[in-house]
């Protein structure tokens, strides 16, 4: 386009003025702020409270039908059956395209697991305690470091609460967006994280 838009400069932007003054003002700010936190941590209680709710129910049926005491025949360290450890095994794969030495990556995709179904930081603390070494249980330190980039994200279950509870509050008309399309966002903030983690991992490896 050349030639000037009719519309430059012309365009008249009416605000309306929704507070009397800065008293008014600093008022409706401080209760909207108190409603979006409450109706985020709200949000955030009650996903918390689901996957607790299906952890609960796939450990009952797992403990019921005898799997858990198949599973863990053998093994010194008992594996609890719950929504995280099965993310975790049918992760590992994701975790071996990302870098992760394949013996690491049962471990590697539990945690990945953890961090998508709950919260990241539940992630880096069971990751703190995961020593470094050969032996059961252990992690090399190069999956330690592509771990820490891999869990760097927000993207979990509880986001979708925090999303809909937060911007939901803001814009209810959205509300129903947020929710159809929160396990997609999930999806390409997980696939960010492991992309700068596969990134990292090649890097270390010229040091």
């Amino acid at each position: 386009e050349t030639g000037q838009p009719l519309t430059r400069g012309a365009v008249k932007v009416q605000v309306e003025r929704t507070t009397a003054n800065i008293i008014d003002a600093a008022a409706s700010g401080a209760a909207d702020g108190l409603k979006l936190a409450l109706n985020i941590g709200a949000m955030l209680l009650a996903f918390i409270a689901l996957i607790a709710l299906l952890n609960a129910m796939i450990g009952w049926v797992a403990d019921f039908s005898g799997l858990t005491h198949w599973i863990n025949i053998g093994r010194t360290t008992p594996l609890a059956i719950n929504l995280g450890s099965i993310l975790g095994t049918l992760l590992s794969p994701i975790a071996w395209l990302i870098g992760v030495p394949w013996d690491d990556c049962v471990i590697a995709g539990g945690l990945i697991g953890q961090k998508i179904v709950i919260n990241e930081f539940v992630a880096y603390l069971e990751l703190s305690v995961t020593t470094v070494g050969d032996g059961v249980g252990q992690i090399s330190e190069h999956t330690k470091l592509i771990l820490t980039y891999a869990l760097c994200g927000f993207a979990n279950f509880s986001s979708i609460a925090i999303q809909i509870g937060g911007i939901g509050s803001l814009a209810p008309e959205r509300r129903a967006d947020l929710a159809r399309f929160g396990l997609i966002a999930v999806l390409g903030g997980s696939l960010a994280t492991f992309m700068t983690a596969t990134i990292a991992g090649v890097l270390t490896q010229f040091r």
